[in-house]
């Protein structure tokens, strides 16, 4: 089982299954609905999906018919979206898990939408925290 949780923690949710089909998203509607270079979705299983706590924190915004976006209204965390056309499956961002899970990626979609300032090819430095000399 996996958990998982906004960054206010107002909204906490869990698992029960499996999380399929995960990729990593460069499209430009990803990208601004996380502010970052991409957003890593993956498929759950309707049915393995509760909303445990804060369910009245829950908003959802229509971009197109039949597809939300759901979002802590408290923090603004993006939790997952549906689709009207899949209704026995949800769309889960990824960055909303607490708990480790064992599957994997299978794909960067979308890269002709990327970021013109994302590049996976650059060895860039990692760092544990910070990086040296930011105040």
């Amino acid at each position: 089982m996996y958990q998982g949780s906004c960054l206010c923690g107002g909204v906490q949710l869990s698992i029960s299954g499996k999380i399929s089909d995960i990729i990593h998203c460069h499209c430009s509607l990803c990208r601004k609905s996380t502010g970052s270079a991409f957003a890593t979705n993956g498929f759950v299983n309707l049915e393995d999906f509760t909303i445990t706590q804060g369910q009245d924190l829950l908003n959802s915004f229509e971009l197109r018919s039949g597809r939300k976006r759901y979002f802590c209204r408290h923090c603004a965390s993006p939790v997952y979206s549906s689709n009207a056309a899949d209704p026995a499956r949800i769309r889960l961002r990824l960055g909303i898990l607490d708990s480790d899970i064992t599957e994997r990626p299978i794909s960067h979609n979308f890269m002709t939408s990327k970021a013109n300032w994302d590049s996976l090819e650059i060895d860039l430095p990692q760092y544990e925290a910070h990086e040296p000399g930011r105040k």
